[in-house]
């Protein structure tokens, strides 16, 4: 998903096609950081804390690479932390293959030390940590955060609580065949241990979730949005569904009402009960918050003649009500395994100062816009068009004279500075090996204003 919470919200829609800032066409030659691997697009990680900088990323030898400077300096230090051998693969846990799973993750906890994991598609856990405050050089890798259920890892999420408090989500397990595990970092001890006795989100054998992340809403909670998915083909998604905490331990529906933990299938809250095939996508969806704060959930799925359309819902006293936004004529025909490239994208639900909702998309067929909705009921009242992105254009179109190359991004805001990092890929190819790669790339670093609005990137970026 390739939404980010930067730049304007006159930038909501920056697409390649569209006309570039005021003063974008001045030349804009960024921070040369590295040399990244170019043959597939796997997201890099981008994070901006306590005055410094830290990029997380492939090298030209597919290694792990972090790199860390303070804000007012333009040298980067670079560590290339060490790999342990994984059988399975026929490689080091270090050097990443073919698969666009494989992303990396950076968070720093109240202390300062720097936390990395990644690299992990159905792998034993890869994670690191510095001994030292925000001291790369003191980059250490550590097999095992609980030792248990570290075997088969993937999708890892570093996120905080309110107070600051460091958490880390992942999947154990595969497509089809998963839980969502929580863990929770204790500063004191340098020890994680697990949040809850059970998963979050249990497949129970038949199924895994595919969740947003806990998302802290105004009302002070945590909300949590997802689809369950019953083999790895990823036509099987089906059952959107919900549920709050406000302190990961207890969970409940929009009413109030508990959730035992497990949640499995019949124990969350249903928002759309589409079946498997009736286009649920885990790429496309998305959760803001209206004045009244509570949850918008947005999606894609079928219409009724099998047409792709995005859909508004929100929860009311008899159920969720929803809402068509879209009156699209084609249709986003997707299915099997591997990555695949998103024909829709769609931004969170945005509140504006006079009330009305805006919902960012961008599709491949029909470009990029942002429905205005009425907050009261979620009808669509208006569109806008896409607008400017803080980029150039000419760094929004491949560089690099190797063929059928594209741009990857990844955007991170401080005290209203938007950092762009900017590398360029071959597009994904259902996770399987090319004969041929194309040279690196640079891996370059750019700083656009930022007044704190939204920004989504166009499809296939």
């Amino acid at each position: 998903m390739m939404f980010f919470r930067c730049c304007s919200l006159l930038l909501l829609l920056g697409g390649v096609n569209a006309r570039t800032a005021a003063g974008a066409d001045e030349p804009l030659e960024g921070q040369l950081i590295g040399r990244a691997w170019a043959g597939h697009p796997v997201s890099f990680a981008l994070l901006t804390t306590g005055g410094r900088q830290f990029v997380a990323y492939f090298d030209e030898e597919r290694r792990i690479t972090v790199a860390a400077r303070k804000l007012e300096e333009e040298t980067w230090i670079h560590v290339r932390p060490e790999g342990r051998w994984l059988e399975s693969r026929q490689r080091a846990s270090n050097i990443t293959g073919w698969d666009s799973h494989n992303y990396l993750t950076l968070a720093v906890d109240r202390e300062g030390c720097v936390h990395l994991a990644g690299n992990m598609h159905v792998d034993p856990l890869i994670y690191y940590r510095s001994r030292r405050p925000y001291d790369l050089t003191s980059l250490e890798r550590i097999d095992c955060m609980t030792g248990d259920r570290e075997t088969a890892c993937t999708y890892p999420v570093f996120f905080k609580n309110a107070a600051g408090d460091l958490f880390f989500r992942y999947r154990d397990g595969s497509s089809g065949n998963g839980s969502d595990l929580y863990n929770r970092y204790d500063p004191a001890t340098h020890t994680w241990r697990r949040l809850l006795d059970t998963a979050l989100l249990e497949g129970e054998g038949r199924r895994n979730a595919y969740a947003l992340n806990p998302t802290l809403g105004p009302d002070g909670r945590f909300h949590l949005v997802w689809m369950w998915r019953d083999t790895p083909d990823c036509a099987t998604n089906h059952t959107l569904s919900y549920a709050r905490s406000a302190d990961f331990l207890q969970w409940e529906d929009h009413l109030g009402r508990p959730i035992p933990l497990p949640i499995t299938l019949t124990r969350g809250e249903v928002i759309d009960a589409a079946r498997p095939h009736e286009g649920l996508i885990n790429m496309s969806f998305n959760l803001g918050f209206d004045a009244e704060k509570s949850p918008v959930v947005v999606y894609h799925r079928y219409d009724a003649q099998g047409r792709s359309q995005v859909y508004a819902a929100r929860p009311g006293d008899n159920g969720w009500n929803i809402h068509r936004l879209s009156a699209w004529d084609f249709r986003w025909q997707f299915q099997g395994t591997g990555s695949i490239t998103a024909e829709v994208e769609l931004g969170p639900p945005q509140l504006t100062a006079d009330g009305f909702l805006l919902v960012p998309y961008s599709t491949l067929k029909t470009g990029n816009g942002c429905w205005r909705l009425r907050a009261s009921d979620l009808m669509t009242v208006g569109q806008l068009p896409a607008a400017p992105s803080p980029l150039p254009a000419r760094l929004l179109k491949p560089l690099s004279p190797y063929p059928g190359m594209e741009v990857s991004t990844r955007l991170n805001s401080e005290n209203h500075t938007c950092y762009v990092l900017r590398w360029e890929t071959l597009p994904r190819n259902r996770d399987q090996p090319r004969p041929e790669a194309p040279p690196p790339t640079e891996l370059r670093l750019y700083r656009v204003a930022d007044t704190g609005g939204e920004f989504l990137l166009p499809v296939g970026s």
